[in-house]
């Protein structure tokens, strides 16, 4: 599997900590030993889910954003293998995958003019979707469901792309976002990801559930019009500051527009107000409403794969705290698709 860095017993050893007493996420969690042949090790693993990061932010450069997403797999990673492990973790049916890792891209970026750059990043962008929907579609194909950790929003593309060729139809996709991510196909990044699913014909019905309204531009709300019939939104002025509708009514007006086939939940961490973000918001939703979001639509049986992107690492402890927001969703997802 191209770009796909498995866990090591180093790594595991470097972020991990055991303490008398008590058993960790880790210990109970799955490995693989090497890429080789995932395809066959994922038919016959009974593990439910598999997580893996993404260590990339070209997609936000590409789309002239902060960049800073590229290791927030690695503050993740930490955060959920020394959760506890017991009955409500439940380690045991998670297989931890590694990252898809870019250093390439990256050390071949180094030698670029400025006057370039952009027209780099949005074909290294086409790279990394490559990656990106080869390992989704190899996991959705195993009847396993993937998480995806870290990178941007780009990477939205490759879930939805490999969960729909792995399915043999299209997807449906809600989006939990400040913006809609539906720009131009002027080149891949970002901003563009649901906009390149539609148009390939990857994605159905697409929600954005809690559009901020000051950062979406007439011409994306023209689009969204002429689309009603498969793209629709919710804004977070409406919930929040108007309270047209309750957060709980709103979610069931956006499942049941998407929840009808096969979907996404896709989390943007600039949703989330004062998360270290690559569009880092003062006001938007809180942790405990994220939280609630993830276990709501997780619980459905259409729910096909979970994708946290946006998030940036910064300082020890800011880095601390997303490590622990992620793991909190990450497991709230895993616990709403119990079987009862």
């Amino acid at each position: 599997m191209n770009n796909l860095q498995i866990i090591t017993t180093e790594t595991l050893e470097r972020i991990t900590n055991k303490r008398s007493g008590e058993t960790k996420f880790f210990e109970h969690a799955k490995y693989i030993s090497n890429s080789s042949d995932l395809t066959s090790m994922l038919a016959d693993s009974e593990v439910k889910f598999v997580i893996f990061g993404i260590k990339e932010d070209i997609g936000v450069l590409a789309n002239n954003g902060q960049p800073g997403a590229k290791d927030t797999w690695e503050v993740a990673l930490k955060s959920l293998l020394n959760l506890q492990s017991n009955q409500f973790t439940n380690p045991y049916n998670v297989l931890i995958l590694g990252h898809l890792d870019f250093r390439d891209l990256y050390d071949a970026l180094s030698t670029v003019k400025s006057d370039q750059l952009q027209h780099t990043y949005r074909t290294c962008v086409e790279k990394i979707d490559q990656c990106v929907t080869q390992l989704v579609s190899t996991i959705v194909k195993a009847g396993k469901t993937p998480i995806l950790i870290g990178g941007g929003h780009n990477n939205a593309y490759g879930a939805i792309k490999g969960s729909s060729l792995a399915l043999n139809t299209k997807i449906n996709a809600l989006n939990f976002d400040a913006h809609t991510d539906l720009r131009a196909l002027e080149g891949r990044h970002s901003g563009n990801g649901f906009s390149y699913a539609i148009e390939e014909g990857y994605l159905d019905r697409y929600y954005i559930f809690g559009m901020h309204e000051n950062y979406t531009s007439k011409e994306i709300l023209k689009y969204i019009e002429a689309s009603k019939s498969s793209i629709k939104f919710n804004t977070f002025e409406d919930l929040i500051v108007r309270k047209k509708s309750s957060f709980k009514t709103a979610s069931k007006i956006a499942m049941g527009f998407i929840s009808n086939s096969k979907f996404g939940i896709e989390i943007d961490c600039d949703a989330i107000q004062n998360v270290p973000s690559s569009a880092q918001t003062p006001s938007g939703f809180s942790v405990n409403q994220t939280r609630c979001f993830v276990h709501y639509f997780g619980n459905h049986p259409n729910a096909t794969y979970l994708h946290i992107c946006e998030a940036t690492t910064g300082n020890e402890n800011s880095n601390a705290q997303t490590g622990k927001l992620l793991s909190y969703l990450m497991t709230d997802f895993m616990n709403a698709q119990k079987k009862p």
